[in-house]
């Protein structure tokens, strides 16, 4: 049908960390709690954080391919209502793909990437591996 929808769950202070998905828009709808939102924008942009606390009833577009996340900051429970622009809109969770991939990616590159000392890179993969 060319459309999904999803309800999400967060704990006090829970997330759900950035992530992107490839093949849709997701617009948001929160329902219960207090959540800090936000994506970044393309490289072209300048990467730009656009950011918002959400309350009961505020909405909220990821645009397609976005790096976004939602974070729970209350102290109950959230729930929120997601809806996406594709029956299949693919998910890529960040630190899991790029810490988490099989076969690894060679640690020094990860390490000069993201400007980090290669111990602390083969940590990460060894937290993230699958």
């Amino acid at each position: 049908m060319g459309i999904s929808l999803v309800r999400i769950d967060y704990a006090p202070y829970g997330q759900n960390p950035p992530h992107t998905h490839p093949r849709a828009t997701e617009i948001l709808v929160l329902v219960e709690g207090t959540l800090y939102v936000g994506f970044v924008s393309s490289n072209q942009d300048n990467n730009r954080l656009f950011a918002k606390v959400l309350n009961p009833g505020d909405v909220f577009v990821f645009p397609i391919g976005m790096i976004h996340f939602q974070v729970n900051i209350g102290k109950t429970p959230a729930v929120a209502f997601a809806g996406l622009g594709s029956q299949n809109a693919g998910v890529i969770t960040i630190a899991d793909t790029v810490f988490g991939s099989m076969p690894p990616i060679n640690p020094e590159i990860l390490a000069q990437a993201f400007q980090l000392d290669v111990n602390v890179v083969k940590d990460l993969e060894a937290k993230f591996k699958n």
